[in-house]
């Protein structure tokens, strides 16, 4: 009998993550020949494209930011939302940058909002164009400004489903959280 344990996803993924970081840190910027054709199954596995992965390590390396705990909780969201609503079944449609809402389009009187929902909600679909990245650095310094960590964000737009509403509600009221804001 074998005993050797079956790594765990979110193990598997730091460390793909963790090797993908070296090789990137080693000047190795071409990152369709960092994965072997295990990981290509695994990340098909939690529903990511190379692409994704690659762009949360270049980012992490050149900006320190996300942080490969955030590119694990994102992953989970997105992994999450494959199992239990896609039932496992990746989607075949890609949104493209055309497609997106501009930076200054509001919802709600919140500028970007528009445009971060709609790539959040993509994402978890995964159905970003690879040249997309959900995380970037307008939406981090959004969801930064708004104190959103980038993963409770899809798990709020997952739970919110077609209701813009309940969104914007989140990002006023994380928001206001934030400054300490005093209602009277």
């Amino acid at each position: 009998m074998n005993c050797t344990r079956k790594m765990a996803w979110n193990e598997q993924f730091m460390e793909l993550f963790d090797r993908c970081v070296e090789r990137y840190r080693g000047g190795d910027a071409d990152f369709a020949h960092y994965y072997g054709e295990d990981d290509l199954h695994f990340l098909r596995e939690i529903g990511y494209k190379p692409r994704e992965l690659f762009d949360f390590v270049e980012d992490f390396v050149d900006e320190e930011a996300p942080t490969p705990s955030t590119a694990l909780l994102i992953a989970a969201v997105r992994r999450d939302y494959l199992q239990v609503v896609q039932g496992g079944i990746l989607s075949e449609i890609e949104i493209t940058r055309d497609e997106l809402p501009t930076f200054g389009d509001t919802l709600g009187d919140i500028a970007y909002l528009p445009r971060i929902l709609t790539k959040a909600r993509a994402k978890l679909r995964g159905e970003l164009d690879p040249d997309l990245m959900y995380g970037c650095g307008g939406d981090r310094k959004f969801l930064r400004e708004n104190s959103v960590h980038p993963a409770d964000f899809l798990r709020h737009v997952w739970a919110a489903g077609d209701d813009d509403e309940k969104v914007v509600n989140l990002v006023r009221s994380s928001s206001d959280e934030s400054r300490g804001s005093d209602p009277g």
